[in-house]
């Protein structure tokens, strides 16, 4: 007998992270739509939380693409 749910491969692990990071770059557009003219602390800080986690689910994603085949040595815009 099969088993009725199959373990994610690699492509899927890859697209959820891919997705996780969209979301995060999404909360990134979010919060630059509401920052005021004159950002506060508070919000430098926020911007900051944001962005690391931005940075930490982009290397997440780049590491489950690479597992996936993907893997690329850099990205050169020459």
């Amino acid at each position: 007998m099969s088993d009725l749910y199959q373990p994610a491969d690699d492509r899927d692990t890859a697209r959820r992270i891919a997705a996780a990071h969209t979301s995060v770059s999404r909360d990134v557009e979010d919060f630059l739509g509401r920052l005021p003219a004159v950002p506060t602390p508070a919000d430098i800080a926020e911007y900051a939380a944001l962005v690391a986690r931005e940075e930490l689910v982009r290397a997440e994603r780049q590491a489950a693409a690479a597992a996936a085949g993907l893997e690329i040595q850099s990205v050169g815009t020459e």
